[in-house]
């Protein structure tokens, strides 16, 4: 037998192909077909398009900061870029202030039926007041934007001498001085490469009357799609904010430091805030005066006779009358308060000295002494609600990672806010009171002396309307109590109401002109004019909250 005989014999079973074929195995290794290779490539593209898609969507309604500022060429991109800013703008400006009548409707969802709840929420989003603001801001945008990148290209700007390398001269140089051996004059304000590549463009491309004229013309324009009684607000603070930040700019530039401006500007404002209050109260608003006659305390009636008195010298004797129904009235001070009421009823009537009774004040205590501490502490509760709201609310809505990772920390700190504002607001109270009651005695004892010969006009300035005003002022020094970084918000506060109470107050008088219809439209040119002069050149010297808020409309340029 042949060996080939031999093999087939032994192996009868197995063909000659498959004892060709080699062995098969598992391989270690993961093996993908062609197919879905190219699909899972595919999924990576779609998915960082889609990553992009929302970065894209997410620069829409939030700007990232350090953003550059754009390079436009011709006047048909500064069109174009203006148009797309103004309505990104006019689209988050909508959805704000929609959002903001939506919340404001649900509160109301109590005292309103239950088939009127979807038209109270559909014109809270669709009213007239979304349009208005989106309008208005919009227009703003698309205007400022468009006149600021345009006039580098119709007038075009000579180039600026270039501005110094860090490096220049570093081996020449001794060693440079510290921050504290630095004249305050010469210092630099520390700015972000975003900043700085900013401040470099506008070095380069614009003028500081640029951002004036733009600023100007386009807050101008802007005002007056909003409602006429939102444009007195909205005119005063933006005229406030533009002085603050002139203001800053003007001293840091010249080494000039105020010690506490802030709160020599809030008494100042606080003097002719008292002083309207009492003499003219039609030049405030008439729900500051409301509010600000309950958080005094004091009986209505008394109020309206020292506005009387102030006015006429004379005073309504009903006011006393409503005094003496109140059921707190002490039996000493309601004999003080009908004698005082013969007086008047007498023939002819005597009205007395130039100020109500302190039994009229305070009804229920008859000595003076014993009304500040009881007043201070009403106040304190009456004000800490109040407070508490404005500290806790922003910190939970605007802080909200802070107060995330260290929640007994911030709400400690919300807490010790809220106690300083509120014994802030019931210090000024109790220590105008204090002021009220010792002008009135001390004019008391020095009519009825002989001895002593005082000054006519010091005598005449303690029974006179003005002697409110030295009281608001005094009486503002309480802000020392409040934190030192809350008080130039509270100066800013209160600086639009006295301006426009002192310019009502004057124009009542003969001393100033009538602005017409276009009064507000005129200072909100000027506020916007100093605003963005500021923000587009020395961004640092405006509040921060501005600054946000106007790099997030309308960005570098």
């Amino acid at each position: 037998m042949s060996p080939a005989e031999e093999t087939t014999t032994l192996a009868p079973d197995i063909s000659p192909d498959e004892n060709s074929r080699p062995l098969s195995r598992v391989p270690s290794y993961i093996r993908f077909t062609p197919r879905r290779a190219v699909a899972s490539f595919e999924n990576l593209v779609a998915l960082a398009n889609h990553q992009e898609r929302l970065k894209e969507a997410q620069k829409i309604i939030w700007r990232d900061r350090g953003e550059q500022a754009v390079e436009l060429e011709d006047i048909w991109e500064c069109i174009e870029h203006a148009g797309r800013g103004g309505l990104r703008a006019g689209a988050i400006a909508f959805a704000i202030r929609a959002s903001l009548n939506v919340v404001l409707a649900t509160l109301r969802f109590g005292k309103v039926p239950r088939e009127m709840r979807f038209a109270l929420i559909r014109h809270a989003i669709f009213g007239k007041d979304s349009y208005r603001f989106a309008a208005m801001l919009g227009s703003f945008v698309t205007l400022y934007k468009a006149i600021l990148n345009a006039l580098p290209i119709l007038l075009p700007v000579q180039p600026a001498k270039p501005l110094p390398s860090p490096f220049d001269g570093f081996e020449d140089e001794p060693k440079s001085a510290t921050p504290l051996e630095t004249p305050v004059s010469e210092r630099q304000p520390r700015l972000s490469l975003s900043a700085q590549a900013h401040q470099l463009w506008v070095h380069k491309k614009t003028r500081r009357w640029h951002a004036v004229v733009a600023g100007a013309i386009a807050g101008g324009v802007a005002v007056m799609f909003e409602k006429r009684s939102r444009r007195v607000t909205i005119a005063q603070q933006l005229f406030v904010r533009g002085l603050q930040g002139s203001y800053t700019a003007f001293t840091s530039k010249r080494g000039i430091h105020l010690p506490n401006g802030d709160v020599l500007v809030f008494c100042l404002c606080c003097a002719q805030i008292v002083y309207a209050l009492f003499s003219r109260p039609e030049t405030l608003p008439r729900s500051y005066t409301t509010w600000l006659v309950t958080a005094s305390g004091a009986p209505v009636p008394a109020v309206e006779m020292v506005r009387d008195i102030n006015r006429t010298g004379t005073f309504n004797v009903g006011d006393l009358d409503k005094i003496l129904q109140r059921e707190d009235v002490i039996p000493v001070n309601r004999t003080a308060i009908l004698a005082r009421k013969a007086l008047a009823t007498s023939t002819p009537p005597d009205f007395g000295p130039p100020y109500p009774p302190c039994g009229a004040v305070h009804p229920w205590v008859e000595s003076c002494m014993a009304v500040p501490l009881p007043r201070l502490w009403v106040v304190f509760k009456w004000a800490f609600p109040i407070y508490g709201a404005l500290h806790f609310i922003p910190m939970v809505l605007f802080k909200r990672s802070a107060f995330l990772s260290n929640p007994l920390r911030m709400l400690a700190r919300a807490s010790f806010g809220t106690i300083r504002s509120s014994a802030f607001l019931a210090t000024f109270i109790a220590a105008f009171q204090s002021w009220f009651c010792f002008d009135h005695h001390m004019h008391a004892i020095l009519s009825s002396q002989k001895t002593l010969k005082i000054p006519q006009v010091i005598f005449k300035l303690l029974g006179s309307k003005y002697s409110h005003a030295i009281g608001g002022f005094f009486g503002a020094l309480s802000l020392f109590v409040e934190e030192k970084r809350r008080r130039g918000e509270l100066a800013m506060y209160v600086l639009p109401k006295s301006l426009e109470s002192a310019w009502l107050t004057a124009r009542g008088k003969g001393w100033v002109f009538r602005t017409g219809d276009f009064g507000e439209m005129f200072l909100t040119s000027i506020g916007m004019g100093m605003v963005m002069s500021i923000y587009q050149n020395e961004p640092q010297h405006l509040s921060g909250l501005v600054r946000r808020i106007l790099y997030q409309f309308i960005g570098p340029n």
